[in-house]
C-alpha cells in the first residue's frame, strides 16, 4: 500500500469516526445525557472531519441551525478536498 493510499484510508476511517460521534452525541441529546462539547465537535470537522461531520449533521438532523457548525463543516470538507488533491495531483 501506498502513502497516498495510507494517508487516504486514514482520512477517510477520521470522517466515519466523526460521523459515528455525530450520531452518539444527538442520542445523548434525546437521552438528556452528558453531551460531547461543541467544541470537540467543531475541532474534529475541521481537523480532517469536515465530510463525516457534514453527513453527520445532515444525517442524524443534528447541529444543523448553527451557522458556527456550517462553517466548520464547510472549513473541514475544504481541508479535506485539499489533502485529497494534495496526495493524488
Amino acid at each position: 500500500m501506498t502513502v497516498q493510499q495510507l494517508i487516504s484510508l486514514a482520512l477517510l476511517i477520521w470522517n466515519l469516526v466523526v460521523f459515528v460521534i455525530y450520531g452518539l452525541d444527538k442520542g445523548k441529546a434525546r437521552k438528556q445525557a452528558y453531551r460531547i462539547p461543541e467544541k470537540t465537535l467543531m475541532a474534529m470537522a475541521i481537523f480532517f472531519g469536515g465530510l463525516g461531520a457534514w453527513a453527520g449533521g445532515h444525517f442524524f438532523h443534528h447541529k444543523t441551525q448553527k451557522l458556527y457548525f456550517k462553517l466548520a463543516w464547510l472549513l473541514g470538507l475544504a481541508v479535506d478536498i485539499l489533502v485529497i488533491y494534495y496526495l493524488w495531483r
